[in-house]
């Protein structure tokens, strides 16, 4: 078991640091873009070479410079005001249009219903009156 666990650590790493590549904002990204630091990581994870330089040298750690705020203080100043469903004025009344339209559905189905039916028993009447 000890003697996996060399590979499992640089494994780990490796898949920490793709990771962490794809979901760093670009404006973060130091040096490549990041579509090269992705390739040095998956072409250069076995030796440590990929995840380590990315680790070190590929993401900007601390505030993102030119006035720009770090994520979680663009975070911390762009909350977005969640809504329940049931107190979305805008959802409501989508369902009130959605509701007036099933509606109108029903009412078809319902007149194409008796519709049918009345002719089933017409061609009843018609048949037994016949024998």
């Amino acid at each position: 078991m000890i003697r996996y666990l060399p590979f499992l650590l640089v494994l780990a790493l490796w898949i920490y640091a793709f990771i962490d590549c794809l979901n760093t904002p670009e404006e973060q990204v130091r040096g490549l873009p990041k579509v090269v630091w992705v390739i040095i990581i998956l072409l250069f994870g076995e030796v440590l070479v990929g995840p380590i330089a990315w680790l070190v040298a590929g993401k900007y750690r601390g505030p993102v410079p030119a006035g720009g705020a770090t994520p979680a203080e663009w975070h911390r100043n762009h909350r977005t005001q969640f809504v329940a469903p049931d107190d979305n004025p805008e959802f409501l009344k989508s369902l009130k249009e959605e509701n007036k339209k099933d509606e109108a559905l029903l009412k078809d189905w319902e007149a194409d219903l008796r519709r049918r039916e009345e002719e089933l028993r017409r061609r009843e009447r018609g048949e037994e009156t016949d024998g």
